[in-house]
């Protein structure tokens, strides 16, 4: 089981600028400005190809989550899609640890989450037009945010592509749980894009 890099409350995401792109790629960083890893969107030929011609929202994806030594923590992948995705997370080690289920909602999206077992764990839902995003657990109590607003000496780092902070209580102790609900929450900005 990947501990260090998901033992982490706090991840600020900053988008990677390249305009002759076909990946999506983002760097992470902890509170301290501390570069701890990254999201990269892997490809192959083929799947360059078809994004010249299908829309996005429509094409699979696959995510890679890896810490700042290039060691995978999770991955996340999705496949072909008409209209609400369903995407799959897999551990370090390829197993299966969680489902996100893309909700329909006219204005705010919403994203539930759901154990190996397809047993509910978290919702993640919000404002998309103003990036904000609250983290509720099957009690619905909150357990965390995802928010483009902050301030502080970690904001010089970023450039000017998409950014967004990701917080996690502290005290929210399921292990394995908590993975599938960063790693759903860490990639919102790519499953929402895609729809773009």
């Amino acid at each position: 089981m990947s501990s260090d890099f998901f033992d982490n409350n706090s991840y600020y995401i900053d988008e990677k600028v390249n305009f002759f792109k076909f990946e999506n790629v983002y760097q992470i960083f902890n509170d301290l400005g501390q570069n701890i890893g990254s999201i990269s969107q892997k490809l192959n030929i083929a799947e360059k190809i078809l994004r010249l011609f299908v829309g996005k929202s429509n094409l699979p994806f696959y995510l890679e989550i890896r810490d700042s030594n290039d060691k995978l923590q999770s991955t996340i992948s999705r496949g072909w899609t008409l209209f609400l995705s369903n995407t799959v997370i897999n551990d370090a080690y390829g197993k299966k640890i969680g489902l996100i289920q893309q909700k329909f909602r006219l204005i705010k999206p919403a994203f539930e989450i759901f154990d190996a077992f397809n047993n509910f764990i978290a919702e993640i839902k919000g404002d998309w037009r103003a990036w904000e995003f609250i983290i509720t657990d099957s009690e619905e109590h909150k357990i965390g945010t995802v928010s483009k607003k902050w301030a502080g000496a970690v904001k010089e780092i970023f450039s000017t592509a998409d950014k967004y902070h990701v917080t996690i209580d502290p005290n929210y102790s399921n292990k394995t749980n908590k993975i599938a609900i960063l790693s759903s929450a860490i990639t919102i900005d790519m499953v929402l894009k895609e729809k773009e």
